[in-house]
């Protein structure tokens, strides 16, 4: 019981984007009427018709807007010579921006020639990679906008924004990091081949050695081989999303709205979600939301199109994810947490692998939507997105993706069907499995089918801004992690050659690592009064190798948060793993009070249940 004056735990406030809000709910979803997709009324009368549907999809991004509010300095030329004055920024895109000014301001501006701009885009303003000073960026009037008693100006870039980034910062920044990523790279090797020459000083010590650098080093070699699948405009399969929700009364509406608001086909794409008897307002939530879009956007047949449906009772994810299978109307599911936010065309992509018959399942990839919320998201973030851009682009090299991440995933109905019975009734070690639901399916789709990645697929999920909870998730998953780890293992050796072995070596590398810490950093210097350098600097080489493919890749500035988070890693998580060893049968989740989490406490304090 809590003390009377005591007070709770102030929530952080997560920081997100911020887009424009469009005059429609639905602003991506194409006309009923002859199935023309966003981008097929937005696309210019004289465009070219053959045009790459991706490179449309990227000028349709091109020209997002994202609410801000920046102090903007112009620049500019009129008949009575340069001009300096001020403004401030309402929204911005990486093609222009909208600038509140005087009405003397936007008076010279109509006339001005010659103008140029300076702003700072400040971090989570925009999407990662745009954060930085915009020094006399060109830009020409497009028009005024009145609004009450407030004068705006609207300003298209010369050169996007993209363009800019490249050109100022993009080249020394690419080229300084591939020169890190190759010293490292390197550094690494010749560290390993030390390790072959002295291999018979200690063999067990030398064999991890030289496993966990073949593992990292080749993950980063066939990952950067790794390409998404192009867009066929014309392949369109019929798509049911299913939301399981559970006390999500925060972000459930957001989440339904990036699932029906997909450029793609009316009569293809289905949302049903499906809530698993909430403690919270989340089934309220989704109601309102349904007939508010029903009321508002009566010409998307939503009536047929998004369906929800409450749990009789609580009965975990894993049936509110096979309640919406069963009710699903199309070939392929696609599953989608309901803390997850879709882009407007993942579904449009990561239908794509579909094309080959022999494709199981396809995971998308997954971004964190709170990434500046505080150093945990940030580090989070440089994680999640080298764990997918890398590690599992690297598997799907190989067609055999380990893990078909919950935030967004994808499979063929049939499939999810002929394995629902022995998924919804797995046990280890007589306990039932009640997550690593998406590790688990896809342990089964795998051992029989390809299963891949597709990195244009994209989704942004929130991820835990508090240490306690983000602890709690990541002994889950790695309980989940070594179960599915295990059953894996029976079956993996039948996969291509270089993939079984670098599974295996997957496995081995993570179970044995607290061992291998324990022996260089406690014992060696312990015993031997040796300082341990050289595995100092092993770990330092792999920080940097993460921080670096960040940087090189996503060109953000959170690439210095990789290091910090491989000294957590170490410092903290690493020791999870020992813990999991002897607990992974454990079904309760530990962020949300499931069934089984209620039955951990009452374990732990019998008189919880006396005094509920």
């Amino acid at each position: 019981m809590k003390k009377p004056n005591s007070q709770p735990e102030a929530e952080e406030k997560d920081i997100l984007l911020v887009t424009k809000a469009d005059r429609r709910i639905l602003s991506k979803v194409p006309d009923k009427e002859g199935g023309r997709s966003n981008l097929d009324r937005r696309r210019p009368k004289n465009a070219d018709i053959s045009q790459d549907m991706s490179d449309l999809i990227t000028a349709e991004n091109m020209g997002k807007r994202y609410v801000v509010n920046y102090p903007v300095l112009l620049i500019y030329q009129t008949a009575y010579g340069k001009t300096v004055a001020h403004g401030q920024a309402l929204d911005i895109s990486s093609t222009g921006i909208l600038v509140d000014v005087s009405p003397s301001v936007a008076a010279e501006l109509t006339g001005a020639v010659q103008i140029s701009l300076k702003f700072e885009i400040t971090p989570g303003s925009m999407p990662e990679g745009y954060e930085m000073k915009v020094n006399n960026i060109a830009a020409q009037y497009v028009r005024t906008v009145q609004a009450g008693d407030k004068t705006y100006i609207a300003f298209e870039f010369i050169e996007t924004l993209a363009e800019y980034t490249q050109r100022r910062r993009g080249r020394y920044r690419l080229t300084l990091a591939s020169l890190f990523l190759f010293f490292i790279t390197a550094a690494i090797v010749l560290m390993r081949t030390e390790s072959i020459v002295y291999f018979k000083f200690n063999k067990v010590l030398y064999t991890y050695s030289i496993i966990a650098a073949t593992f990292l080093l080749t993950r980063y070699l066939f990952g950067s081989f790794y390409r998404s699948v192009p867009i066929d405009k014309d392949y369109t399969p019929g798509v049911t999303i299913i939301i399981p929700c559970f006390n999500e009364e925060k972000w459930i509406q957001r989440t339904i709205t990036g699932c029906i608001n997909q450029d793609y086909p009316l009569d293809r794409l289905e949302v049903i979600v499906v809530d698993d008897c909430s403690t919270d307002k989340s089934f309220e939530r989704i109601k309102e939301f349904v007939e508010e879009l029903k009321l508002k956007e009566k010409r998307y047949d939503i009536d047929q199109r998004l369906l929800y449906v409450r749990q009789e009772k609580n009965a975990g994810k894993r049936e509110a994810m096979a309640r919406g299978a069963l009710m699903a109307k199309h070939e392929l599911l696609v599953f989608v947490d309901s803390d997850s936010f879709l882009d407007p065309f993942a579904v449009r992509h990561i239908v794509q692998p579909f094309k080959d018959a022999r494709m199981g399942g396809v995971s998308g990839r997954t971004d964190v939507a709170n990434t500046y919320t505080n150093t945990l998201t940030k580090m989070q973030s440089v994680r999640y997105y080298i764990a997918f851009r890398i590690m599992k682009a690297a598997e799907s090299y190989f067609d055999a993706v380990t893990c078909l991440s919950g935030p967004l995933s994808c499979y063929r109905k049939d499939l999810i069907l002929k394995y629902m019975k022995p998924w919804l009734e797995q046990t280890f070690l007589g306990e039932k499995a009640t997550f690593g639901d998406d590790r688990s399916m896809t342990n089964f789709i795998l051992r029989h089918h390809h299963t891949g990645y597709q990195d244009s697929a994209i989704c942004y999920t929130i991820v835990p801004n508090k240490y306690n909870v983000f602890l709690r998730q990541q002994m889950r998953w790695k309980r989940s992690w070594l179960r599915e780890s295990l059953i894996a293992s029976r079956f993996m050796w039948q996969k291509e050659p270089f993939m079984a072995l670098s599974f295996y070596m997957g496995v081995i590398v993570p179970f044995l690592a607290p061992i291998i810490v324990l022996y260089n950093l406690i014992y060696i210097p312990l015993l031997h009064r040796v300082f341990p350098s050289n595995f100092l600097l092993g770990i330092l080489l792999m920080a940097l190798l993460m921080s670096m493919a960040q940087l090189l890749l996503r060109k953000s500035s959170t690439w210095i948060y990789g290091m910090w988070f491989c000294v957590y890693y170490e410092a903290v998580l690493l020791w999870q793993m020992p813990i999991a060893w002897f607990t992974f049968w454990k079904s309760n989740w530990g962020t949300r009070l499931t069934p089984a989490d209620v039955l951990e406490k009452i374990k732990k304090n019998p008189k919880a249940k006396m005094r509920g």
